[in-house]
């Protein structure tokens, strides 16, 4: 369920966003299967204004057939691969992110998503001088990090600068915030933060789970609306803009032990590709922390599920 909101459409302002919620309509499904006349006269709305926005509400979320050549040309005509900057990752990926896609990173405390992560942006930014939108969800990321990673990558400090103008970094912490974002850069946004002649190629949203788990409680039914548009958003931003998103879950483990992605069923179609890490515990009694990662890929339409590499 698509939550409506200003801007959706032309003619769908403030004040009619107000009438609807005051007459209980929140969601499009909601607006498309009321009674388009008698919605009208509660809203103080002309029927002609109120079924134009029904009319293009229906054509943005409705589904239309696509014959099979026609998708098989638009994948060859839009899709791109990225390298991470990992071999071991790239192998997995069977060459690294598609855009048009989600890929997901699963794992525990410590297991490296985030640094994953991190390296992604730094690569796709220095190497591939092109735009990277960066979500941070837990207040992992700063800026001072990815300097340190770039000083690996170059010693010159003009081209550090220019790929840290290439990362554009949000700080958010709720998932509507998140929604907001995501939604503002659907609507323009993505063009906007371009810099240096490069444009966004990948979208990470480091960590989802965190912005979902806690609605997955007592009010499941929000919870759940709020996942689906959150995959709802990122698979449109992909797809419509040609971008590898790349986002995080945390782990769970099922009834017999095994550990496994979170956020359920649902969730799990929502990535393209799903790859689980997992830190490799050291055999010398000495370490206490190993360095060590495991990538096991666990979903994918490309290769074999069960693929490991260290």
């Amino acid at each position: 369920m698509v939550i409506l909101r200003v801007g959706m459409c032309p003619g769908l302002d403030e004040d009619l966003l107000g009438n609807l919620r005051a007459a209980d309509v929140r969601t499009v499904e909601d607006l498309i299967s009321s009674d388009t006349e008698e919605l009208a006269r509660k809203c103080s709305v002309s029927y002609k204004a109120l079924f134009a926005i029904r009319r293009v509400l229906l054509a943005q979320h409705a589904a239309f057939p696509v014959s099979g050549a026609d998708l098989y040309e638009e994948l060859l005509s839009s899709t791109a691969i990225l390298s991470t900057g990992n071999p071991s990752l790239d192998k997995l990926l069977d060459s690294g992110l598609y855009t048009g896609e989600i890929t997901e990173l699963s794992g525990g405390p410590a297991s490296g998503k985030s640094q994953v992560c991190f390296g992604v942006a730094v690569h796709i930014s220095h190497h591939l001088k092109q735009t990277v939108v960066y979500v941070d969800t837990t207040g992992g990321l700063t800026a001072s990090r990815l300097l340190q990673m770039l000083r690996t990558e170059t010693s010159n400090t003009d081209e550090q600068m220019e790929a840290l103008q290439r990362i554009h970094i949000f700080h958010l912490f709720d998932v509507y915030a998140v929604l907001d974002c995501l939604y503002g850069l659907c609507s323009g946004g993505l063009q906007q933060v371009c810099v240096g002649g490069g444009s966004v190629k990948a979208v990470i949203v480091d960590s989802v789970s965190a912005l979902i788990t806690p609605l997955l409680g007592g009010k499941q039914s929000e919870g759940m609306s709020l996942m689906t548009q959150v995959a709802g958003v990122l698979k449109t931003m992909a797809k419509d803009f040609n971008v590898a998103a790349l986002v995080t879950n945390h782990v769970s483990r099922s009834g017999n032990g095994e550990v496994q992605p979170g956020l359920g069923v649902s969730w799990s179609h929502v990535p393209r590709t799903r790859i689980l890490l997992e830190r490799v515990e050291s055999a010398a009694a000495s370490v206490s922390h190993s360095s060590l990662r495991s990538a096991t890929l666990i979903k994918s339409s490309r290769q074999p599920c069960g693929i490991r590499e260290e």
